[in-house]
């Protein structure tokens, strides 16, 4: 791995609490992958057993039905961590498929690092940072209407305006991409 690789993971973990020598210890275990737009990275109903760090791209999590229904629960930029949270803490199936939308570098890393004492700290701030995240989007998608979810991600997370089409927006969203161009348009007038 590249010393811009391992310095921008030494950075995130550090942002955890763990210490220099347990982050390059571990390093030994971690694997840079450069991948194509689509590549699944972890198929639902798969065992969880990777978490991916992202140095470039954009990963996405979603749900795939069996009538061919696609609903996406989450995406992840640069300098982010992805993985499925409910799958790796009761050690289950995953629920959804993880894969990238465009060229992406991403550092995997074994998600048993997180579960070794040394490693507390860094489990702990993940799971206060979900549980946090978690709460904010139920707000996002409950107490706010769609043209209000949308301004929100205009203020409060322009990269995903800026590198999500409307179908990928939409979805997050909660509605269609017609509805999603009708908002943007009234946002405009204005």
């Amino acid at each position: 791995m590249n010393p811009i690789h391992l310095k921008s993971i030494i950075k995130f973990f550090k942002s955890l609490s763990i210490e220099d020598d347990i982050i390059t210890e571990a390093s030994k275990e971690f694997k840079l992958i450069k991948i194509k737009p689509n590549t699944v990275l972890l198929n639902q109903g798969d065992q969880h057993k990777y978490g991916y760090f992202i140095s470039s791209g954009i990963l996405r999590s979603s749900y795939h039905s069996d009538i061919g229904g696609e609903y996406s629960k989450e995406y992840y930029f640069k300098n982010e961590m992805a993985f499925l949270y409910s799958s790796w803490l009761n050690k289950s199936p995953a629920t959804y498929q993880i894969s990238a939308l465009n060229h992406s570098e991403l550092i995997r890393v074994p998600l048993h690092l997180l579960d070794l004492k040394e490693w507390l700290p860094a489990k702990i701030a993940l799971l206060q940072q979900q549980l946090l995240y978690k709460e904010d989007k139920e707000i996002f998608l409950l107490l706010k209407t769609p043209e209000e979810r949308y301004l929100h991600l205009l203020e409060h997370s322009p990269e995903w305006t800026s590198s999500l089409n409307n179908i990928q927006l939409a979805t997050y969203i909660g509605i269609n991409p017609i509805s999603l161009s009708r908002i943007k348009n009234r946002i405009k007038m204005r």
